[in-house]
């Protein structure tokens, strides 16, 4: 694992104090002037000032801070003998969170550069697990405080992973524990292929099944949360992720069926959009594919989509075209939707929301992967009205580039394989003007170029690398 790309230059509270301090000494400055002249130098030398307190000299000072008074007091409660959990503590912690949650405040990044992260991480580690509201208001602060590479590598250097995979084990009877517990081990894996690898070893797998297994009556979105990111290849310090086969371990012990049930759920579950994304993150291969719709995931995500059309749900309606194209990965299943009216079905959501060209995307990679390869599939398509959406979206979106790319894909797949298909395209689509909306999204839009040439080359048009005159 190397260093990140293009570290931003750091700098010591001591050292920007100082710079300070000489604008004002050597250049004759006002506080306020060398504040602002420091922070602006610094900036522009690509130096990182998150986690420097900045005030103006004379009316204040970096001890007036209230993120490192609240720091320095529960430092002093943790390293006292034979300290125990109190009131202050727990309301040091509460105030910690608030502050750090504060939008815009640059709190987070002042408390963990001034050890907060140790200091949390120590007293998890000493906390009984009966003090409930204590324990949870720690995880809570710990959770606000990871927000960068070096707060997750002082969670590391804390052993915070074991402590936390402890809180889960003895707390996993209370809700808010579990919540505020995952919450903590989304945020220090986010970018950290080290702390995804140390969950790993430490079985919070089985963890997560047997929470998923044991209380199905209640949504802890923290804990998809936590499946999302734990699958997730996001540290671009390593060349090769190892989420892929966590991903199958996932499956393999039977979180991919548990993810199953919480999206049956539907749209009376608040954590139906957090569980379709973590069950689309463990279908890594076709075989976990295939398992997925045999324990009834693809019913309950077609029942989904078709709610999402009744109620006028586009969050919904895109994940779950989003898990549906995931799925549909797998030849077997490619069928299996079309046999379920797939088809059918997206047309009907394409109707729902024709204004929205983000949901009309998803669905259109959806059609584009159930044809792939398939002409039979590709037929009944057009006979659902994929070509007339293609058509109508292109024409009315020219500048939804997404959309635009989407819509070449689709209707590549639709022709490629089926000359039937493209004798549809030839003599009715092309002289409504489709063959112009494929141009203008090649000469538009750079990522449609490739997508708009395989289009037209497919429908047999011989000058398919011209440009919309």
């Amino acid at each position: 694992m190397g260093p990140p790309k293009n570290a931003a230059r750091t700098i010591s509270q001591e050292a920007f104090d100082e710079v300070v301090k000489e604008n004002m000494e050597d250049l004759g400055m006002d506080p306020t002037e060398a504040l602002e002249d420091a922070i602006q130098t610094l900036t522009l030398q690509g130096v990182d000032l998150s986690g420097i307190v900045t005030c103006v000299p004379g009316e204040g000072s970096v001890k007036d801070n209230p993120v490192l008074q609240c720091l320095d007091r529960l430092s002093q409660l943790n390293s006292s003998p034979n300290s125990q959990i109190g009131d202050e503590i727990v309301d040091l912690l509460d105030k910690l969170t608030e502050l750090c949650k504060a939008e815009g405040s640059g709190n987070a990044a002042i408390a963990s550069r001034n050890g907060g992260v140790e200091i949390v991480c120590s007293i998890c580690s000493k906390i009984e697990i009966g003090c409930l509201r204590a324990v949870f208001l720690a995880l809570r602060a710990l959770a606000s405080l990871l927000h960068d590479l070096q707060s997750r590598e002082a969670f590391r250097a804390s052993g915070g992973p074991k402590i936390l995979v402890g809180i889960l084990t003895d707390g996993f009877e209370n809700i808010d524990i579990v919540s505020s517990g995952f919450s903590v081990v989304a945020a220090a894996a986010t970018s950290n292929e080290v702390i995804k690898e140390l969950f790993m070893e430490l079985k919070i797998d089985e963890l997560i099944l047997q929470v998923l297994s044991v209380k199905r009556e209640v949504s802890i979105e923290s804990l998809y949360d936590a499946i999302r990111v734990l699958l997730t290849p996001d540290d671009n310090r390593v060349l090769a992720s190892q989420v892929y086969g966590y991903a199958r371990n996932f499956a393999k012990i039977g979180i991919a069926g548990a993810l199953v049930e919480s999206v049956r759920g539907g749209l009376s579950s608040s954590s139906l959009v957090s569980a379709s994304i973590a069950l689309k993150a463990v279908a890594v291969n076709d075989e976990i594919c295939t398992s997925i719709a045999e324990n009834g995931g693809i019913d309950a995500v077609l029942l989904c989509i078709d709610d999402s059309s009744e109620q006028g749900n586009k969050t919904v309606a895109k994940v779950c075209c989003s898990l549906l194209c995931k799925l549909a990965g797998s030849d077997a299943n490619k069928n299996a939707i079309v046999e379920k009216k797939g088809m059918d079905r997206l047309m009907k959501l394409s109707s729902r929301f024709f204004d929205d060209p983000s949901v009309l995307q998803e669905i259109m990679a959806v059609i584009s992967v159930l044809s792939l390869r398939s002409p039979d599939n590709a037929a009944i398509a057009i006979e659902a009205g994929a070509g007339e959406l293609a058509l109508q979206a292109m024409q009315k979106f020219p500048a939804a580039q997404q959309m635009q790319r989407n819509s070449c894909l689709m209707i590549r797949n639709l022709v490629s394989r089926n000359a039937a298909n493209r004798q549809v395209f030839l003599t009715i689509l092309l002289n409504s003007g489709m063959e112009k909306h494929i141009r203008m999204a090649k000469q538009n839009h750079v990522s449609c170029n490739e997508a708009a040439t395989d289009a037209l080359r497919d429908l047999g048009l011989d000058d398919y690398n011209i440009l919309c005159s």
